[in-house]
């Protein structure tokens, strides 16, 4: 089992940044890809971006290409996503997941997620 605690969500203006953590505990943290997702109210859900187990692999969706980035910090057993020119769009609830994988793509499944943590971009 691994548990999984996302943090550094909240209210911010359109063009402003935000970095998430997603803090994880419970069994080795590197045997683990690691992914964001997010969902907004009547929208399904979307994958964001994921990262190998390494740091080595990173894929993103289009719609965050070139402003959001995730790494990881394996001493540190944390994930991050730091999210740039941020959009109105972009307001959801994001998670963080952890699959037991070398690597995963966009559309892979998740063995395990968080609660997440609230994201809302102003206009």
């Amino acid at each position: 089992q691994v548990q999984l605690v996302e943090s550094g969500g909240g209210l911010v203006q359109a063009g402003g940044s935000l970095r998430l953590s997603c803090a994880a505990s419970g069994r080795t943290f590197t045997n683990y890809a690691l992914g964001w997702f997010r969902q907004a109210p009547g929208k399904e859900r979307e994958s964001v971006a994921t990262i190998s187990r390494s740091g080595g692999i990173t894929n993103y969706a289009n719609s965050v290409k070139g402003r959001f980035t995730i790494s990881r910090d394996n001493a540190k057993n944390t994930l991050y996503l730091q999210m740039n020119s941020l959009r109105p769009e972009d307001t959801a609830v994001y998670y963080c997941a952890a699959r037991y994988s070398q690597s995963m793509t966009l559309s892979s499944r998740y063995d395990y997620w968080g609660q997440g943590t609230q994201v809302t971009v102003s206009s």
